[in-house]
């Protein structure tokens, strides 16, 4: 591993702990860098705001998620095997995520533009992860033909509101039977006709 990176996950494990500690809005540069132990100087040279620190520091969070899902759902048998299970654990596993959560109690309307007007990096990566999964589905006669494109943005847009409805109070006593429904929903929508 190289210093680089030694020093860039000892800058956003110091950035998560802050977000955990006071929210997103709250974090500044110098108490990242205190705690991290380094100089905002040290701090400015490979992150120019907490804005960029925080950034990738949802990168990393997140990318984490999707490369353990991604192991797990390399198990099933098939490609829309494999996408619906990957959909719904990445799911699952979002809205159990303590620095996801963090935002969602500290600082929620830091999510309205990714739910209403845009789709973040992190949107943008799954869909696009979701678009080649279909087109491998439709290659081996796992998935319905149709447009990769778009069934990859109504996957993503399901998702969404499965994670912000399992938010909700009180949604956690029903995210068995939830995630269940989620999966045979996602599973006869990509089902060949």
């Amino acid at each position: 591993m190289s210093q680089r990176t030694v020093e860039d996950d000892a800058l956003l494990d110091a950035t998560r702990a802050c977000v955990l500690a006071v929210g997103v809005r709250r974090t500044t540069v110098t108490d990242v860098a205190r705690r991290a132990g380094v100089s905002r100087m040290t701090l400015y040279r490979r992150y120019p705001d907490v804005t960029s620190l925080i950034q990738a520091l949802m990168t990393r969070e997140f990318s984490a998620i999707i490369e353990d899902v991604d192991r797990v759902a390399a198990q099933r048998p098939d490609t829309r095997a494999r996408l619906v299970e990957g959909a719904v654990l990445g799911a699952d596993r979002l809205t159990r995520n303590p620095l996801f959560l963090r935002i969602v109690d500290v600082d929620p309307e830091l999510l309205l533009p990714y739910v209403t007007t845009r789709l973040g990096s992190f949107q943008q990566a799954v869909v696009g992860a979701f678009e080649v999964q279909v087109r491998e589905g439709v290659e081996d006669g796992s998935i319905a033909a149709s447009d990769p494109a778009i069934v990859a943005r109504s996957i993503e847009l399901a998702l969404r509101g499965f994670v912000l409805q399992t938010l909700a109070d009180g949604a956690e006593a029903a995210r068995e039977p939830e995630l269940a429904e989620l999966r045979g929903m996602l599973d006869r929508y990509l089902a060949p006709r």
